[in-house]
Parts: structure tokens; sequence; C-alpha cells
């Protein structure tokens, strides 16, 4: 982790080791491997997220335990939400594009194998009386219960989106990353904007990371990005200052 003098630590990717991209590893622009790159991007900021707060929590002074808490519920419910979305929406879809009924039902299964851990994750956090109370070693040690379950099914997923590549044929077509964008639009409310996204959005390193190659990532214009990571983390920004990465998508100093 660096350490520097002048103050915290910068941010490093430490305990969970981040995920590569299959655009950056093979060069490739196909649907199948950008879908499966773009699930990765996204899987990376959970991970970070999980970082952040492994990192954090035991160097935090008691006046942060308050606003850290908050931090820590967000990002469970990034995940969670995540995982909703993916088997309300984007696994149907899926089905229904490869013809393929039950084609994810393992990525759901996966999704199982650590909501026990997730659940204590947020029942401890919940069922605290007053900030005060909060015990950073009990909090990493349920952490770490699930880190190896969360880590294998972030890596595995996408791996599982770029296999997805073997029912595609001339009389069976689809655009992966066209299924993704749709349905992505159905994960987005005003509540999740400005009580979740910056976990998503701001947790996402994209100027050093593959050589900045998913600087521009999402696509999407510039005021919207302005606004998503500049001016909605504004709202409780007591809260988000325990991110990795700043609004510049670059890894920053934490809080402690």
């Amino acid at each position: 982790m660096a350490v520097n003098n002048n103050g915290p630590p910068i941010y490093a990717d430490t305990p969970l080791q981040l995920l590569s991209t299959p655009a950056f590893q093979t060069g490739k622009k196909d649907s199948f491997t950008m879908a499966a790159s773009h699930m990765t991007l996204s899987h990376n900021t959970l991970i970070r997220g999980y970082n952040s707060i492994y990192q954090q929590a035991p160097r935090l002074s008691p006046s942060d335990y308050s606003d850290f808490i908050g931090y820590c519920l967000a990002w469970h419910r990034c995940i969670e939400q995540h995982h909703t979305h993916e088997e309300v929406h984007y696994f149907p879809a899926i089905e229904k594009a490869t013809g393929q009924k039950g084609v994810m039902d393992g990525e759901t299964k996966e999704h199982a194998s650590f909501h026990a851990g997730l659940k204590s994750f947020k029942d401890y956090l919940t069922s605290l009386s007053t900030p005060k109370d909060f015990n950073p070693s009990h909090l990493l040690s349920t952490m770490s219960s699930f880190s190896r379950p969360l880590r294998s099914h972030l890596a595995s997923e996408p791996q599982a989106i770029l296999a997805l590549s073997r029912f595609a044929s001339p009389e069976r077509q689809f655009d992966l990353t066209a299924i993704e964008r749709e349905e992505g639009k159905k994960a987005v409310s005003l509540n999740f904007a400005f009580n979740v996204l910056p976990i998503f959005m701001n947790n996402m390193e994209t100027v050093e990371f593959e050589e900045g190659m998913w600087r521009n990532h999402p696509e999407i214009p510039r005021l919207v990005r302005w606004i998503m990571k500049v001016v909605i983390p504004l709202w409780n920004w007591k809260m988000w200052r325990f991110l990795a990465c700043d609004a510049q998508g670059r890894r920053k100093r934490l809080v402690a």
C-alpha cells in the first residue's frame, strides 16, 4: 500500500485483486468480448468498494464511524441491486437472445454462495445501537468470511458472458452490448442515483487501469458523466469521502 508521510495512504488494490478485461487481454472488440469486459469493469468497482472498506475500517476515528457505516451499507446495496438486476432483467434477456433456458443458472447459484455472508455484513451494521459501538475487527472478520466466494464469482461471471458466443450462428445473431445497454436502463432510479451510484461510478479507476483504455467508460454524454461523478456525490459527501477514486477516475488518498 502506498504511504506518504504527508497524510493517509493512497488507495491500493488489496486484499482482493482486480480483474483484467477480456478486451485488454485479447484486443478483440466483438460484442461478447465487450459485454464481458464491461461486466469486469463493474465487478472491479465492487472489488474497490470492498478494498476501500477493508483498508480504512481499522484506521478510522470514532467520529468517522457514522458516515463510514453509511458507506458500507451503500456498498452492500450496490452489490445486492447488481445481482437482483442480473437475475430479474439481464439474465432473462440473455436466455431469450440465446434461446437457452437456464443458461445463466450457474451464475445465479454463485450469487447465493456468498449471500449469507453479505447478510451478516448488513445485519451487523444495522444492528448497532449507536455508531460508537462499531467494531472494525468484527466487520473485517465478517468480510473475510465471504471474500473467497465473492472474488471467485466476480472473476468467473464475465467468462460465462464471453462463452455465450457459442450460441451465436447465422440463424441466431444477437448483440450482447445492445442487450446490456437496454437492460441497464432498468437499474437506475432517483433513489439509486443519490444513495448508491457514487459507489459504482467513483470506485471506477480509469486513468491508469489497463493503460487508460477505459477512460471514457461508460460511454455517456460528458454532461451526464459530470453530473454522475461530480454533482451527485455532493449529496451525502461525508459518506462518499471513503471512495477509492476521485471524480477524474484516479486512485485517491484514503480518509485514514
